[in-house]
């Protein structure tokens, strides 16, 4: 019975089996051992370069407690210490708990030791080889930045009995993202305020990490300014604080928005700014039509190109303004429904045309370039933002003008006179032939019906000929009127002819003259025959003076004078 009860009391003294995994208490800590009693009949000893260090001393102290096994075949110490190795009690033990996670699924954690071919080493308490695909869910090109990193890892395969081990911190954060995709969903909704990381910037805008989901920023919706690419306003990294705009839980996304986060400016618009005021802004873009311009973050006006100079010459609002500009305008509309200010440049100067009519007379000369040829006239600008419009009937006195470019170029820098100024219409009419004196006032005023004129025959046609009686007056010689033909017979004078025409018709109102040639052949002859019946009479009477012997000297006078009377016989009036 004693001997029994002995072995009762010393049984905690039996041997500890082969790989078991002791804890033992730190009794003293030397140069080279760490003496442990491990709960076995004589204290045990552990080198110390199995103990970790910590800022250069070993990382245990007397009273600690720390895993040791006993050293397989190991003899007594000199001292009489049992050789224990608590890097071994450290390996079974990991090994135990590697193979307790890769059967429950678990993570573990782990420390990347160094890059390998092909991948990674990280200690998990053993040595374990993690592949570069299974890195991260995205591809990593620089394995060496992750050396030295702490990071969790699942378990792809384990063989105890050949030391093998693969791990994957990919498979890790897949884990680790679908949790928090799960609670994120289950907790967001539209209008609610999210934290985020910037994970990537695109031209449209940026993809935010919200946490197991990632979320669109759009660039409309970084700020109610003009944002040209999202780096203006946002980096990767940068961690924001954001407005669900729209989500949709059966396909995962949402819509973020940054500027949602403060008031929309265009709401008290009209409390900074009113109709007629003066305001300063920079200019941000030019268009065709005119250029926008930026008052504050997020309102931009409009100067349209018509309300950039009174001047009508504008070709493109580029020509008085430039990107980045500062400039001054005044404002003409405000539509905060419509997100819209209607902004003037010419406002901050006096219209000329209000001064027009002080500065400006009927009937006086001025001198401008002509802006613009149009079917019924030409655009004069007498300065800048004054044009006049000088009608094609106003081109020329004389010639039949069916375009003003038969006359004027544009860019022709030349005089007219002020016809009418109508400056509630802003209309000014002007005259280019009013510079000269009519031609045709002056012949209706100098001649009157029976008048034999001499013309040129300046073209013909199927019932007369046209002659030029004065520059640029032109009268009808009608068929009937052209000795030897009638009104279908085509004339029988040439262009280019010069001729006498006697005045048959006067029409001043309609500018119309009627001439005959045949009628002035008629008075030529009439005259002629005249003219000859005279000297006829003449040599008569100086004839029967000589006869009476009174004058000899009259006597030759009186026949000569008939010599030259024979000399030339009356033509007929058909010829």
């Amino acid at each position: 019975m004693m001997s029994e009860e002995m072995l009762d009391d010393y049984s905690h003294f039996a041997p500890p089996a082969e790989g078991e995994v002791l804890q033992g208490y730190v009794l003293k800590v030397t140069a080279n051992d760490v003496i442990v009693d491990f709960g076995y009949k004589s204290e045990g000893v552990v080198p110390i370069a199995q103990i970790p260090v910590v800022d250069g001393k070993p990382a245990v102290n007397p009273g600690d407690t720390i895993e040791v096994m006993v050293e397989k075949g190991g003899t007594l110490t000199p001292e009489g210490y049992v050789p224990l190795s608590h890097r071994k009690a450290q390996n079974t033990k990991s090994w135990d708990t590697l193979e307790q996670a890769f059967r429950d699924n678990l993570l573990v954690s782990g420390h990347i030791t160094g890059r390998t071919k092909g991948g990674l080493m990280v200690d998990v308490g053993v040595e374990a080889f993690m592949p570069g695909s299974q890195v991260d869910v995205r591809p990593v090109y620089n394995l060496d930045s992750l050396v030295g990193q702490h990071i969790p890892v699942r378990i792809l395969k384990l063989n105890r009995r050949r030391g093998n081990v693969v791990v994957s911190r990919k498979a890790a954060l897949e884990t680790e993202t679908t949790d928090r995709k799960s609670a994120l969903l289950e907790t967001v909704a539209e209008g609610s305020i999210i934290q985020g990381l910037v994970k990537n910037l695109t031209d449209y805008g940026a993809f935010i990490d919200l946490g197991g989901i990632d979320g669109l920023l759009h660039v409309s919706d970084m700020s109610y300014g003009r944002v040209t690419h999202p780096s203006e306003l946002v980096q990767v990294g940068q961690e924001l604080s954001l407005r669900v705009l729209k989500f949709d839980k059966d396909k995962e996304r949402i819509s973020l928005g940054m500027k949602q986060m403060a008031p929309d400016p265009w709401e008290s618009v009209h409390d900074r700014y009113q109709i007629g005021g003066k305001v300063i802004g920079r200019v941000v873009s030019i268009t065709d039509y005119g250029s926008f311009v930026e008052l504050e973050a997020g309102v931009e006006g409009l100067i349209h190109i018509s309300e950039m100079t009174w001047s009508r010459r504008m070709k493109h609002p580029s020509k008085v303004v430039k990107v980045g500009d500062t400039v001054e305008s005044v404002i003409l509309d405000i539509k905060p429904r419509d997100r819209r200010v209607s902004l003037g440049i010419k406002q901050l100067e006096d219209d000329p045309w209000t001064t027009v009519e002080s500065r400006y007379s009927v009937g006086s000369v001025v001198e401008g370039r002509v802006r613009k040829l149009s079917e019924f006239g030409a655009f004069i600008e007498i300065e800048e933002g004054i044009d006049g419009l000088v009608h094609v009937s106003d081109l020329s006195w004389t010639k039949h003008i069916k375009h003003p470019s038969e006359v004027l170029k544009k860019g022709q820098v030349v005089q007219a006179v002020i016809l009418n100024i109508d400056a509630p219409t802003r209309r000014l009419s002007l005259g280019v032939k009013q510079l000269q004196p009519d031609q045709w006032e002056s012949f209706f005023a100098t001649h009157q019906i029976g008048d034999v004129v001499r013309g040129r025959v300046c073209r013909s046609a199927t019932f007369g000929v046209f002659v030029e009686v004065a520059p640029g007056v032109e009268a009808l010689c009608h068929s009937s009127e052209i000795v030897g033909g009638t009104g279908k017979d085509k004339t029988a004078i040439p262009v280019g002819e010069e001729h006498s025409f006697k005045v048959i018709r006067l029409n001043a109102a309609e500018k119309k003259i009627g001439l005959s040639y045949k009628a002035a052949i008629v008075d030529e002859e009439r005259q002629r025959m005249a003219e000859y019946q005279k000297q006829a009479a003449a040599v008569a009477t100086a004839t029967e003076e000589a006869a009476r012997g009174a004058n000899p000297v009259a006597e030759e006078s009186a026949i000569e004078v008939t010599e030259d009377a024979g000399a030339a016989p009356t033509p007929e009036v058909g010829e």
